[in-house]
C-alpha cells in the first residue's frame, strides 16, 4: 500500500488529517486522509508516498505522535492463524541484504484500542520468532534497521509499517513514559518535562539547559515548570500572582514576583522563558513574538490552548502570527504532546542559538 500511517491524541483526528493533507497540497503531493472520530490513528494514502514520506519529516508535523510508512492493510484475519497472512505480506519488503531490526507490536491509544492490549503483546510473542524464521526480522533487535510496526485496529484487523529512527518517535505508539515524581507540584510538570525531551536533541539540551542559566516561568502557581528548571539547575524567577509550593521556594534557585505574566519583563536578557498560561492563544503568541523580537529570552517554550472547533486552523494562523511578530530568524518546532491536553507546545530558539 502507499501511503503514511499517523497516530495522534483521540478526538484530534480531524486536525491531523487537516494537517497532512493541507501540508501535502503546499507541496504539490496528490492524496486523501482516512479516518475514524476517536480512533487516534489516522492514514494518508498517495501514489507519491516515498515522496511524501520524505517531504514530511516527523519533526515538522504537529498532530502527529508517530509516523509510519504503511506497508499493508490485512481484514477478516482468521484467529486461529494470523501470521501466516502477515508473513506472505511481507514477503516482498525484505531481501537477503535487507530486513527489519526490530518488531513493535502497537494498538490504538484510544478507548477501542486498549483493550487489544493483551492480544497485541500475546500476538507479539508468536510473531517474533515466526518473523526470524522467516528471515523477515534480524536474530538480534538491531535500531540501525528499519523497525516493523503491527498496529491492531480489532482482532481481525491489522495494519503492517516500517520506520526509521532518524524520523520518528523511539516510543511505541510515539508516547514516552514518564513517571510523576513525588515532589512534582503539579501533574503540568510532566508537560515540561515531555517537551524538553521531545523538542531538544540529546545535543542541544547539553548544551542549552545547563546549571546556572537562567529564566523565567510566566504564571508559575503553583510551580511545576519552576520546580523542572530547577532539576536542571537553573535560576529561575517565577512569576504569578498566586503561591508556589514551599518545597519549591526552598530550593534556593527561585525568586518569586507577585506580578502579571503579560505584563512582566525582565531588567536583564535571559536564558529561558517559559509559559503554561491560560489565555487566549493569540494573545499568549503576540506576548510570546514580544519576548523574542525584544531579546528578553534566548529560547522559551510556551503553551498554545486550543478552542474547541477549527484547531488546525487556529494553530496555524497563531504560529504565522508568532512568526511575523518575532521580526527576526527563529528556530520554531510544535508539537502536540502525549501530556498536552487541548493544546500545542512550541519552542522557539533564536536563529543559531541552537
Amino acid at each position: 500500500m502507499n501511503g503514511l500511517l499517523c497516530y495522534c491524541r483521540q478526538g484530534f483526528e480531524p486536525e491531523l488529517a487537516g494537517e497532512l493533507s493541507e501540508r501535502a497540497a503546499r507541496i504539490g503531493i496528490a492524496g486523501y486522509a482516512r479516518t475514524e472520530r476517536d480512533s487516534g490513528v489516522v492514514v494518508f494514502f498517495s501514489e507519491d508516498a516515498i515522496a511524501l514520506d520524505h517531504a514530511l519529516p516527523f519533526s515538522q508535523l504537529i498532530f502527529a505522535r508517530q509516523k509510519l510508512r504503511l506497508l499493508a492493510e490485512l481484514r477478516g484475519l482468521n484467529p486461529a492463524d494470523r501470521i501466516a497472512p502477515m508473513l506472505e505480506a511481507l514477503a516482498g519488503y525484505v531481501s537477503e541484504t535487507l530486513r527489519f531490526g526490530e518488531l513493535v507490536m502497537e494498538h490504538p491509544d484510544s478507548d477501542a484500542g486498549k483493550p487489544l492490549a493483551g492480544l497485541a503483546r500475546s500476538l507479539g510473542n508468536a510473531l517474533r520468532p515466526a518473523l526470524r524464521k522467516a528471515g523477515v526480522l534480524t536474530a538480534k533487535d538491531n535500531p540501525s534497521l528499519p523497525r516493523l510496526h503491527v498496529c491492531l485496529l480489532a482482532g481481525d484487523h491489522a495494519l503492517l509499517a516500517r520506520s526509521v529512527a532518524a524520523d520518528s518517535a523511539p516510543w511505541p505508539l510515539g508516547i514516552p513514559r514518564l513517571r510523576m515524581h513525588a515532589d512534582a507540584p503539579s501533574r503540568s510538570a510532566l508537560k515540561l518535562e515531555e517537551a524538553l525531551l521531545v523538542l531538544l536533541t540529546d545535543e542541544e539540551r547539553k548544551k542549552i539547559l545547563r546549571e546556572g542559566m537562567r529564566a523565567a516561568d510566566l504564571g508559575a502557581a503553583p510551580g511545576g515548570w519552576t520546580w523542572v528548571l530547577t532539576r536542571h539547575g537553573l535560576r529561575v524567577q517565577s512569576v504569578d500572582n498566586g503561591p508556589l509550593r514551599q518545597h519549591v521556594l526552598d530550593s534556593g534557585l527561585v525568586e518569586h514576583l507577585r506580578a502579571d505574566g503579560f505584563a512582566w519583563q525582565p531588567q536583564h536578557p535571559l536564558d529561558w522563558m517559559v509559559c503554561d498560561m491560560v489565555e487566549q492563544p493569540r494573545r499568549v503568541a503576540e506576548r510570546m513574538a514580544t519576548w523574542l523580537r525584544e531579546g528578553w529570552c534566548r529560547h522559551a517554550i510556551f503553551n498554545l490552548k486550543l478552542p474547541m472547533k477549527k484547531r488546525w486552523q487556529e494553530t496555524q494562523l497563531c504560529l504565522d502570527l508568532f512568526a511575523q511578530q518575532a521580526q527576526k530568524p527563529l528556530t520554531v518546532r510544535a508539537k502536540q504532546l502525549y501530556h498536552d491536553r487541548e493544546e500545542i507546545t512550541v519552542l522557539a530558539m533564536q536563529a543559531g542559538r541552537s
